[in-house]
């Protein structure tokens, strides 16, 4: 694991921080490696319902510079530094619980590929985002970029991809790129408000929903076994059983 990215857990919602201050939070290749080993704890930690991904003052600036001109020089070395980051990223989008990005100033290349990774990206006003390999000679990932079009539409996606730009946090949530945004005083508790309702309801449910979300996303386009089978797991789940009994009953359900 790295010393740069700091995992807690205890209770429902688990936080996940980037630690890299000196660097505002760039991702060297062994923070990288690091993310898969850590999201499998939370995948197989059952009292986990929920995780944050979140940095410092800055969510991430992205991969590390510096190791453009060693373990990424040349074409093997990009080759092998793209592997891994993929690897995380996937880490990330395939957990099968709901996961959060608190975003706070930069985010930026692949600090804001990991944001995308996340089923929800709450953001501070005063954050900035941009993904920038077209000013590196490196072509987007093809998982990625369907992340980043699901979200903001193929013509925002070519925009962002061909230009490089940096966008302000009300472009961002403007253009889909973000849920909310918030001022930075306020986004911890909206983001620990956010997470711990989520947190409240039933796995089952909620389980199901990112399923099928994916699913559509995937290309999905009719019901299936697959599908049905969540339905069929839900109905007779004990969730089921104390959220019908919760309702007749005029109280909040425990699950």
């Amino acid at each position: 694991m790295s010393e740069y990215l700091r995992l807690e857990t205890g209770g429902a919602v688990a936080t996940l921080t980037i630690d890299r201050p000196a660097k505002r939070n760039a991702m060297s290749f062994e923070m990288w490696s690091a993310l898969p080993g850590l999201l499998a704890r939370v995948a197989e930690d059952d009292a986990v319902r929920v995780l944050v991904l979140r940095g410092g003052e800055h969510f991430s600036a992205g991969a590390d510079i510096g190791e453009f001109a060693t373990l990424r020089r040349g074409a093997e070395g990009a080759a092998r530094y793209g592997e891994t980051v993929h690897r995380a990223e996937r880490a990330i989008a395939t957990l099968g619980k709901p996961t959060i990005a608190a975003i706070t100033g930069f985010c930026i290349g692949g600090g804001c590929e990991l944001a995308l990774a996340c089923d929800l990206r709450i953001a501070e006003d005063g954050a900035r985002f941009g993904i920038t390999p077209a000013k590196l000679g490196i072509v987007y990932s093809f998982t990625s970029t369907k992340q980043l079009v699901d979200a903001v539409g193929p013509a925002w996606a070519k925009q962002i991809l061909y230009t490089g730009e940096v966008l302000d946090a009300a472009t961002a949530q403007r253009i889909g790129l973000v849920n909310e945004v918030h001022p930075a005083e306020e986004l911890p508790s909206r983001v620990k408000e956010l997470a711990e309702l989520i947190a409240s309801r039933a796995p089952v449910s909620v389980r199901g929903a990112k399923t099928i979300v994916n699913r559509i996303t995937a290309g999905h386009q009719e019901e299936d076994d697959a599908v049905r089978a969540l339905y069929d797991e839900a109905v007779h789940s004990a969730e089921y059983a104390e959220g019908v009994a919760a309702f007749l009953e005029k109280r909040a359900p425990r699950f």
